[in-house]
């Protein structure tokens, strides 16, 4: 039996892949298979797919037509056969011992997750991300990293729970996590980082489309599958609190953005509007009135007239930004 499935899914990343695919094939842990998903990729990346399998049979690769990176990782997860699954970005990479010693944790506690942290790969310069150990079914939903390649899972456990990325979407990572959160029987974590997480100069300029809004359907169909799974009163506030924390922390940075100021002033608006619309009492929410840090702080003081001081500081930022990158 094949100890890992690990799914790389491909689109448009023919300059990446081969990093990406050499540091699969040079792990220290042999028993893997490397699903090579080409999402209908219009570069030549399917070129770099067949030279590696035709020298590696641990190389399997699978083509479908384009339906998104979510629809590229279902389709790997149908073609699985390991005792774990792992996933990796065509752009990204891995340390060469990291499957090893995830996999190692998974068997010695028998895990259904085993958590690495990682690196932040920036064009001159790299950091590491040290995440919390949780262990709290209520504290994973509202802080837990939702990412999905710096994991793996146990494939029975995971076919047993039925989820799937849910296709057409960004932010899929948060739906498939949280989803998974109330059913996790055991996770564990090791210290090493272990996967890459390449930002490029384009990335780090990569402009936003109002699809950020997206996250709101993600957020519906999380307060949907928790009420159909009859748990959804244990865990409202949890889920409350990540909203809130996801749509003023993070989300409000990806809207500036956004190039066309129509636009971009629109979807301000709309992600303040649906927020109250989903949580009309999130500042109500007890984690969030307890809460002692700074984000809390920022979060709880929040009313309108800051949001958009907020909004306006975050387009200014991001645009300084790209003209230093540019400069470069």
């Amino acid at each position: 039996m094949i100890d890992i499935s690990i799914i790389v899914p491909v689109y448009n990343v023919e300059n990446y892949l081969e990093l990406c695919l050499d540091s699969l094939l040079n792990q220290t842990h042999k028993n893997i298979e490397i699903l090579v998903v080409n999402d209908g990729s219009p570069d030549q990346s399917q070129k770099v797919i067949d030279q590696y399998a035709e020298k590696d049979s641990r190389i399997v690769p699978l083509i479908k037509k384009n339906g998104g990176l979510s629809d590229a990782r279902n389709f790997g997860m149908k073609h699985a056969t390991g005792e774990y699954i792992g996933f990796v970005d065509g752009d990204d990479y891995v340390e060469l011992d990291m499957y090893e010693k995830m996999y190692k944790k998974a068997k010695k506690d028998n895990s259904d997750i085993v958590e690495c942290n990682l690196f932040h790969n920036y064009p001159n310069k790299f950091d590491i991300e040290i995440g919390k150990k949780i262990y709290d079914r209520h504290e994973m939903i509202r802080i837990g990293r939702s990412v999905v390649w710096n994991k793996i899972y146990k494939r029975d456990w995971l076919m047993n729970c039925n989820v799937w990325f849910s296709v057409g979407m960004i932010h899929e990572d948060v739906e498939f996590y949280v989803k998974l959160v109330p059913f996790i029987r055991k996770i564990s974590y090791i210290k090493e980082p272990g996967v890459h997480y390449v930002f490029r100069k384009e990335s780090l300029m990569n402009h936003s489309t109002r699809k950020i809004l997206d996250l709101f359907l993600v957020f519906e169909h999380l307060v949907q599958y928790y009420k159909e799974k009859n748990i959804y009163q244990e865990y409202q506030d949890d889920i409350e609190y990540l909203t809130v924390r996801i749509i003023l922390c993070n989300t409000v940075k990806r809207i500036a953005r956004i190039e066309d100021k129509k636009e971009r002033k629109w979807v301000f608006n709309e992600n303040w509007n649906r927020l109250n619309q989903l949580f009309p009492e999130w500042k109500k929410n007890p984690y969030l009135k307890s809460g002692k840090s700074k984000k809390e702080w920022y979060m709880k003081t929040m009313n309108r007239s800051l949001y958009w001081m907020y909004a306006n500081s975050f387009v200014a930022l991001y645009w300084l930004q790209c003209k230093r990158i540019n400069k470069k």
